[in-house]
């Protein structure tokens, strides 16, 4: 059930942005005190958490896929019992996640928690010295061993964590850097069937794939007597370019900045937007789409509609999680990085493993910090992430005689006809996402775990990019530049990329295209850059 934060009148807004203005702020809840019954109620190892029961107010993004009622799902139904810590989930769906987690945190009718809600930095930066979300830097400290030991072994967590006053307001949704699979994503997959009609070995080089695709064009591969075969297939130009651009150099610090890298010899910030490599990646692009190598509906197309043309063994490549649990295709391989016209050969396309910032974030109507800091914790751990995961031994799950874990017939193979995530919502609620926690291989069994899956990370491996750049977090007047003048320019940006793509603005434009980013304010765009990066080098 929803509680009365997911209606709260414009007013309210209003209201909470004229009294924010008039606050001092203040960090009065960096060491918020616990009464004596409190301390004394909290069993600061092991399980269960607290000797008496307590309850928390969770307000929780949720997944349509999801069970509508977490009381009746098995993970949590066992972890009340485990920790003796009642949590009540007040499901908010993510389509309207946003606009209601706004709401409550300006009308100050807010709860304890606010658990896979998505908080960005922003607002972490905005609330959290305000003493609406508390610090948690002396409570992990104190009472989160487990993710302690995390930012330890990855102190780039700790960077993107640490919000520009010092603190510390939120923990994350996190993937092991080492699960490059998971990182990737969405790798580009060809199929294999088809180069091997074709008589053609795997691309290797940005050539090999036109030359791939150009002969996907010319052929009747699917042998239904039509040459309606897509060589390339997605939806927007965006997946693509990520996926290429690698072959012209860019990209150098990861998908979490898509428009500042850094000069690999300097380590000095560039816009990439605006450099002659981008340019000639888009002349690439122009010379697929033109010819008819890129499905001519790219910018309109859905993900459904995208699968269906899968499922009707239309596509020559592709990029999405994995053909195979999307478009019922096995026969797709995964490329690694293609190398470029000038000998450049990186595999940028590595999402940022910290994927939520604010995953998780405490806030001041807690009267229970320290037993929720390690409620949560338990998730960041061996034990409690495979619970998250996987669920219980016999139950759920099963060891194979390699010692690898393996979710039950009933959840790959269901009796009743239901799909593997269908199957999976009567004991988990990681499905859809924004889930805080700690993502491994051995124990996360999603599509990025099969075998192509796998075999496509470790292609890309050896050209990956190694120095991945976690989130910056801007101050708050920082923020409204790019909020305001930032996104302006990424629009512009936007909109020009699939101009030139399609043909419908010409490259003879490309200096009148640079002039306009630098007046719209690519300087000063560049200013913040560079002191939220040297912030972040500095955390």
């Amino acid at each position: 059930m929803l509680k009365k934060w997911g209606n709260l009148s414009l007013s309210l807004v209003i209201t909470a942005g004229l009294m924010a203005g008039c606050s001092s702020g203040g960090n009065d809840t960096a060491d918020k005190a616990s009464t004596p019954q409190q301390v004394s109620n909290l069993n600061e190892t092991g399980l269960p958490i607290v000797k008496e029961k307590i309850a928390l107010d969770f307000f929780t993004g949720k997944w349509n896929g999801n069970s509508s009622n977490y009381d009746d799902v098995l993970v949590w139904k066992k972890y009340q019992e485990m920790s003796n810590i009642d949590v009540n989930f007040n499901l908010v769906p993510f389509e309207s996640l946003t606009e209601k987690r706004n709401l409550a945190l300006a009308g100050g009718d807010y709860p304890d928690v606010f658990y896979s809600a998505r908080v960005g930095s922003s607002e972490l930066t905005r609330y959290g010295p305000q003493g609406i979300f508390i610090p948690l830097n002396d409570l992990i400290d104190k009472y989160a061993p487990n993710f302690k030991k995390l930012m330890e072994e990855n102190p780039d967590i700790r960077k993107g964590l640490t919000m520009p006053d010092g603190n510390i307001y939120s923990l994350p949704s996190v993937y092991d850097p080492n699960f490059l699979s998971m990182l990737i994503g969405t790798p580009l997959w060809v199929n294999e069937d088809w180069l091997k009609q074709l008589k053609m070995e795997e691309p290797k080089t940005i050539d090999e794939f036109y030359t791939y695709l150009k002969a996907v064009k010319e052929t009747d591969l699917n042998g239904n007597g039509k040459k309606d075969e897509i060589p390339y297939g997605g939806t927007g130009i965006t997946s693509i370019i990520d996926q290429i651009k690698g072959a012209w150099g860019l990209g150098t610090k990861g998908l979490g900045h898509k428009f500042v890298d850094v000069v690999p010899d300097t380590n000095q910030l560039r816009f990439t937007k605006t450099l002659p490599e981008f340019k000639e990646m888009l002349q690439f692009m122009n010379k697929l789409y033109s010819e008819g190598l890129i499905d001519k509906e790219i910018f309109t197309i859905e993900s459904g509609a995208l699968n269906a043309k899968g499922q009707a063994d239309l596509l020559g490549s592709t990029i999405v999680p994995n053909p195979d649990t999307i478009m019922g295709k096995d026969n797709f391989i995964g490329l690694g990085a293609l190398e470029g016209p000038h000998g450049d050969k990186l595999y940028s396309h590595v999402k940022v493993p910290m994927v939520h910032v604010g995953a998780f974030a405490i806030t001041d109507k807690n009267e229970h910090t320290e037993a929720t800091i390690r409620w949560m914790d338990h998730f960041y751990g061996q034990e409690g992430a495979t619970f998250f995961f996987m669920g219980e031994e016999g139950t759920t799950y099963n060891k194979n005689a390699n010692g690898d874990l393996e979710y039950i017939d009933k959840i790959t193979n269901n009796p009743d006809g239901l799909t593997m995530d269908q199957a999976l919502t009567k004991y988990f609620t990681w499905t859809g996402g924004s889930y805080p926690g700690f993502v491994k291989e051995e124990y996360f069994k999603g599509s990025e775990t099969l075998p192509n899956s796998m075999e496509a990370a470790q292609k890309a491996e050896p050209n990956a990019v190694e120095d991945i750049w976690y989130n910056f977090n801007f101050t708050n007047e920082e923020t409204e530049f790019m909020s305001s003048v930032g996104k302006d320019i990424q629009d512009y940006i936007g909109e020009m990329e699939a101009k030139f793509v399609n043909g419908s603005a010409s490259f003879d434009q490309w200096e009148e295209y640079v002039s306009t980013i630098e007046k719209m304010g690519l300087e000063e765009y560049m200013k913040v850059y560079q002191a939220a990066y040297e912030r972040y080098n500095a955390s």
